[in-house]
Order: structure tokens, then C-alpha cells, then sequence
């Protein structure tokens, strides 16, 4: 009779748990509508008041056997498992997210497939000085097949009185040489107010790190049909690094390449700390082509190569670093280009690094 009954009660358990579960499912659906609606108001979706009239008044409907302390523990995971689940449902509906689009975006600038699966590359100086200064390094650049340029003809620099670049002379300065070199411009905008002059001149437009969350840039170059280079904050989290992408596709621009170039912890060794891991996730969470800039991640001339090839190694889709004819005479960032022979020596070096992976630039 024992056994029967111990069955019964077991009968009762497993019906009680589907009833739970039933329940939990329909109070998750409710909380997802509940989501959808905050969302369009533009309200935070955790709310900790209307969680505390929750927890008061479970409390003052509990009747045991369960104590206070045990009910308020299963009942905020359950209000945590509901917020998981409402984060998880909007980064579903990202447009830059894998979920929405599961094959790799890939992007042709001047011939060149960006994110096809073998390494690209860009190379130039920080900033651009004059005519002469870029023409060498294309020149360079051409001699072994490149297909694009970096330059900077607007600066933002930490110190007001440092070298804020050429302007409309440096973009017309990386007109002329692409022109004559055969390659594309990549350089940076950083107001909406230069975009409308500097279309004319550029192929790509680089959104720096200070800029990452410049949300009235984002959506300017978003409206854009230029690919767009985003760069990662200074201390910029990947979420965050994730939904300035999606500022700039919520526009319309669906070519975006994202690019690692360090983020600022408390390690002095380097300038700022090579987020490695970031090309992965970036690579697993978006469609997105992902470059890593081994120059302002390091600081160091004496670290391009190893974390270029690390960069390569861990699946990164190109890589960006900085090259100037003179760079004891540079206005900008001396300490960290390469001369053109070391470019030379480091360009070599990558390309016996990518053979062993099978790789053809």
C-alpha cells in the first residue's frame, strides 16, 4: 500500500512540475510582450521597484512550508531567467548579429574581398604631412600588390596644441596619390559636418575610438554608401562595440568592417592592451569582418609582428598598421611607425607567417 502511494505522490510531483514549467513558459511570454512594449517607450526594461512589489507580495501570500528567505531565491532567478531571455531576444534581432545573418559578410574595396577568408591588409602613415610623405609609402604599398591606404587628415589628438592634420589638403593629397597608385582611401571623418566635402576623396570611411559612440557620426556614415572602418572604444565593452555597428546598418550601410585596436587597462607596458579574444567573439556574435590595428594596441614597433601574427592566427580578416618614410620627423605618433625598411622586413616576415597557414595575399 506504501508503494502505491509513493507513486501517487511521484504521480503528483510530475504533474506539478509540468504545471510549473507550463507556467513558467507563460509568464516568460508575457514578460517578452511586456519587453516589446518598454522598448518602443525607450524605458529601461529592469525595473528594481516593480521587482520588490513582487518579492512583497509573494511574501505576504506565502503560507509555508517554504521560508521567506527560500521563496525571494527561486523567485529572482526566475526574474533573472526572464531578463536573460529579453537580452538574448534583442541581440537576435541586431541586424550586425550571426542570428539574423548566418554567412559572412564580405566586402570588395578597390578588387579586394574583404573577409573572404584571406587576410587583407592596411598600411600608411598616422597622419598625412604632405604630398611627398604619401607618395613614398604608396609607392611601397603598390610594389607589393596593396590594394588600399590609411592616412589621417583629421587628427583628434588628446592635447589641443598637438598636430590636428591637414584637412580638406590631406584628403586632396590622398586623392591625388591613390589616383596614381591605384589604391583605395581609408581615412578618418570625425564630425558629420566633413562627410558631404570628404566623400569625393575617400573610399572608406574610419570611424576612430573616440568617436565609437559618436551616435550623430554613427548614423551620418550609416546614410552613407561608403564602407565604413569602426573602431573600437578606449574602454569600450564588445556590447558596446557591437551596437555602434548597429548604428551605422540601422542607417541602411550594411558594409562595416570592425577593427581591435586595444583598450585601455592599467598595463603600462604597451599603450593600450591588445584584446586578442575579441576577434573571436566579434567573429561568432556578428557577420562583420574583423581587423585588428597592431599599431595603436601596442604602441611598440618591437610588437607589430608577433601580434600581427597572432592577430592572423586567431582568424582576424586583416590588419592595420601605421608607416612612414621618416618617422623621427613624424607630427604625429613617431615613436610607434615603422621606416620603410622595417616595413619591408615585417611585410616579409607576415608573408612566410600565412604560407604555413596556407594563406595567399
Amino acid at each position: 500500500m506504501s508503494e502505491q502511494n509513493l507513486e501517487a505522490l511521484r504521480k503528483q510531483i510530475d504533474d506539478l512540475n509540468l504545471e510549473i514549467l507550463r507556467l513558467i513558459n507563460e509568464r516568460a511570454e508575457i514578460v517578452n510582450e511586456i519587453g516589446k512594449i518598454k522598448e518602443k517607450q525607450g524605458v529601461n526594461r529592469y525595473d528594481p521597484l516593480r521587482e520588490r512589489h513582487m518579492l512583497n507580495l509573494l511574501k505576504e501570500h506565502n503560507k509555508g512550508p517554504l521560508n521567506q528567505m527560500t521563496v525571494d531565491y527561486i523567485f529572482k532567478q526566475i526574474f533573472k531567467t526572464a531578463l536573460k531571455q529579453l537580452e538574448a531576444d534583442k541581440k537576435k534581432e541586431l541586424l550586425v548579429s550571426r542570428k539574423k545573418k548566418s554567412e559572412d559578410t564580405v566586402i570588395e574595396i578597390n578588387g579586394e574581398k574583404i573577409g573572404s577568408g584571406i587576410p587583407s591588409f592596411v598600411f600608411g602613415p598616422c597622419s598625412v604631412e604632405s604630398y611627398e610623405q604619401t607618395a613614398k609609402v604608396a609607392e611601397t604599398l603598390k610594389e607589393k600588390g596593396m590594394k588600399m591606404i590609411r592616412g589621417g587628415a583629421y587628427k583628434p589628438r588628446t592635447s589641443p596644441y598637438d598636430f590636428q592634420g591637414l584637412g580638406l589638403e590631406g584628403l586632396k593629397i590622398l586623392k591625388r596619390v591613390s589616383e596614381e597608385y591605384g589604391l583605395a582611401v581609408v581615412t578618418e571623418i570625425v564630425t558629420p559636418a566633413h562627410i558631404e566635402e570628404a566623400l569625393d576623396y575617400i573610399d572608406v570611411i574610419q570611424v576612430g575610438a573616440r568617436n565609437m559612440q559618436n551616435f550623430e557620426l554613427l548614423k551620418a556614415v550609416g546614410a552613407t554608401n561608403k564602407p565604413v572602418l569602426l573602431k573600437r572604444g578606449l574602454a569600450a565593452t564588445i556590447d558596446e562595440f557591437i551596437h555602434a555597428a548597429e548604428y551605422i546598418m540601422s542607417k541602411g550601410n550594411e558594409n562595416i568592417i570592425l577593427c581591435e585596436r586595444g583598450i585601455r587597462t592599467y598595463e603600462k607596458a604597451t599603450r593600450n592592451t591588445l584584446d586578442i579574444s575579441a576577434v573571436p567573439i566579434l567573429k561568432q556574435e556578428t557577420h562583420l569582418p574583423v581587423f585588428v590595428d597592431v599599431t595603436h594596441s601596442t604602441g611598440r614597433r618591437d610588437l607589430l609582428l608577433p601580434c600581427a601574427k597572432a592577430a592572423i592566427a586567431i582568424g582576424a580578416d586583416g590588419i592595420m598598421a601605421e608607416v612612414h618614410p621618416d618617422p623621427s620627423v613624424a607630427l604625429s605618433d613617431s615613436q610607434q611607425q615603422m621606416d620603410i625598411p622595417q616595413f619591408n622586413s615585417f611585410y616579409e616576415e607576415i608573408q612566410k607567417f600565412m604560407k604555413q597557414y596556407e594563406f595567399k595575399a
